[in-house]
């Protein structure tokens, strides 16, 4: 049989690792309080500083931006819209609304009242962009976005849409969107290959198809000069329709508009 005092080194060493253990855990236990009363201590800190927005909604602006900078906010004032529920030049909304629980410090934007609409909203179909922006600005009224839209047909930078309608009624904002015809893109073709056709039938593929004919160059027979124009004569004689086409410019596969003139090379 062993020794007791055998044992004795063994239980020293179980007992100063639980000792390490439970000085561990009481070190992690110690941390997360920590951390934990930090947390609560820093949102007790924000949630204190937090006051409900004023409502500003009925105030004229200059009342408005003393209660809100006196709730230390900041104030601005944005937009202005037509109501019937809100006098004229008084706050008619806000963002964030009234009641929001908010940090000191945050910005109130606010938009007032035009009070109602008693301008009426003009018919500006037809009419030219500038033509239109004077129509709108001399009823006091804004112009809001433009955007541009390809029309066959149409007349480039004529109205062609707007938002409101024409005499519309009840609107809200004192803008006018326009949308305005530009011209349309020329129709494009894909260059077909005319080499090896005779010379009329590609004249007349061409004239059918919105094209026309350019400069036409006869070509030398091969082992033979090509025949020199006498000096007084106008223009060189135009090759027969029969004559066979060799090249082409512009090269089959490439994109042509209406009225491009297509040269040609024949024999």
């Amino acid at each position: 049989m062993r020794d007791p005092d055998d044992f004795k080194p063994l239980a020293s060493s179980f007992r100063t690792m639980k000792a390490l253990v439970r000085f561990v855990l009481l070190s992690l236990i110690l941390v997360v309080v920590a951390l934990v009363s930090a947390l609560t201590a820093m949102r007790f800190a924000i949630h204190a500083r937090e006051v409900p927005i004023p409502d500003l909604v009925g105030k004229a602006p200059a009342e408005a931006r003393r209660i809100a900078e006196l709730e230390g906010f900041q104030f601005a004032l944005e937009r202005q819209y037509f109501s019937a529920r809100i006098p004229e030049g008084r706050v008619l909304s806000q963002v964030p609304p009234a009641g929001t629980q908010i940090r000191r410090g945050w910005q109130i934007r606010v938009a007032t009242s035009l009070g109602p609409q008693r301008v009426e909203i003009p018919n500006l179909l037809g009419e030219s962009a500038r033509a239109a922006e004077i129509n709108i600005l001399r009823r006091g009224l804004d112009i809001g976005s433009t955007a541009e839209i390809p029309l066959p047909g149409a007349t480039a930078d004529q109205v062609v849409a707007q938002s409101p309608s024409p005499s519309a009624n009840s609107i809200s904002a004192p803008r006018i969107s326009l949308l305005m015809a530009e011209p349309s893109p020329p129709q494009a073709f894909v260059m077909p290959s005319f080499v090896g056709q005779t010379l009329g039938g590609a004249a007349a593929t061409l004239r059918d198809a919105g094209l026309r004919t350019g400069n036409v160059t006869m070509l030398a027979a091969v082992g033979s000069l090509a025949p020199t124009p006498p000096v007084n004569a106008v223009s060189p004689p135009q090759p027969p329709p029969t004559s066979v086409i060799v090249t082409q410019n512009p090269a089959a596969g490439g994109k042509v508009i209406l009225g491009t003139a297509v040269n040609f090379e024949v024999r």
